[in-house]
């Protein structure tokens, strides 16, 4: 018992002074008290509170504490809880991970990890059956006049650990974000100890947000084949399993005809492609630990590099 006393206080430890080193890296707003023991702390304002939540103008909504685009006025709606609600979020912009009650769903701002609020599947208030319950405290709003969204794009990749695939496509001109998580199973949000044992179906993936006025779907699935070795069958490198398959998930069919285009270049080179290409269904995001994974641990991948191909 005493140990695990030990290491909870040295993990919490070592989190507060990892949040305090990002602080320092990016610009942060000051927070007043309440903010902070919200925003910070992960409190909850008071329902029917808020100043946002019977606020209804054309606009954006921001991350309180770094600024960070987080939710579309077109996305809000009056889900009557007492708190704003949004059934999307600008892609990229906020990630969840299980609540420290091991029940709930966290959000957090991407950009910061400032505490957001909870997100709820399967209510059916919206066609989107999902609702982001967020804190006016963590928020602030541009009206449409001061704001210039950027449209994106999706894209989604499995080559084996998501890890390195994400530390590649993380660090990509053009690319939003780049998050790990699992797709192609038949469990709903599964844990990761659950898509390792091969009974889900689930493949470790990565969705890529990304602006195409920057770089092109067929540019980022090039580089997909070039980080990966797609020869191999459910494997990649040391890591063996059906979870580490090479598939490309399509968001359209214009990505299927631009992957599968790709795959016959690579086959007229003489590889003998593993890749398939599917229909892109729910992905759900990996836990927490795993975001991000080489750039908190400053580890290099293991089993994926550059190589030309074509």
């Amino acid at each position: 018992m005493q140990k695990k006393i030990i290491l909870f206080f040295s993990l919490s430890l070592f989190i507060t002074l990892n949040l305090n080193a990002q602080d320092k890296k990016m610009k942060v707003n000051p927070l007043t008290p309440e903010e902070e023991r919200v925003i910070v702390h992960k409190g909850t304002e008071r329902p029917y509170s808020g100043k946002y939540y019977y606020h209804d103008v054309k606009g954006t909504y921001t991350c309180k504490r770094c600024d960070a685009p987080l939710y579309r006025s077109d996305d809000k709606f009056d889900a009557q809880c007492g708190w704003p609600s949004f059934d999307e979020e600008i892609p990229g912009a906020v990630e969840r991970h299980l609540d420290s009650d091991g029940i709930r769903t966290e959000i957090v701002c991407k950009n910061c990890r400032a505490h957001l609020g909870h997100v709820f599947l399967g209510e059916g208030l919206t066609k989107k059956n999902t609702r982001h319950c967020v804190n006016s405290l963590s928020l602030n709003f541009i009206s449409a006049e001061k704001t210039k969204v950027v449209n994106t794009e999706k894209a989604i990749f499995a080559g084996g650990c998501f890890w390195g695939v994400e530390h590649y496509f993380g660090d990509k001109e053009g690319v939003i974000s780049a998050t790990s998580g699992y797709i192609g199973g038949t469990k709903k949000n599964p844990t990761y100890e659950e898509v390792c044992s091969g009974a889900t179906g689930h493949v470790e993936a990565v969705e890529v947000v990304f602006d195409p006025s920057i770089v092109s779907y067929e540019e980022l699935t090039r580089l997909f084949f070039e980080i990966h070795d797609p020869t191999q069958i459910n494997r990649q490198g040391p890591d063996i399993g059906y979870q580490y398959r090479s598939a490309v998930f399509y968001n359209s069919e214009e990505q299927k005809k631009t992957a599968e285009k790709l795959i016959n270049i690579l086959k007229d080179k003489g590889y003998k492609i593993a890749t398939t290409v599917e229909k892109a269904g729910q992905f759900w995001f990996a836990e927490d630990y795993h975001q991000d994974y080489y750039h908190k641990t400053g580890k290099q991948p293991y089993c994926h590099f550059y190589q030309k191909r074509f």
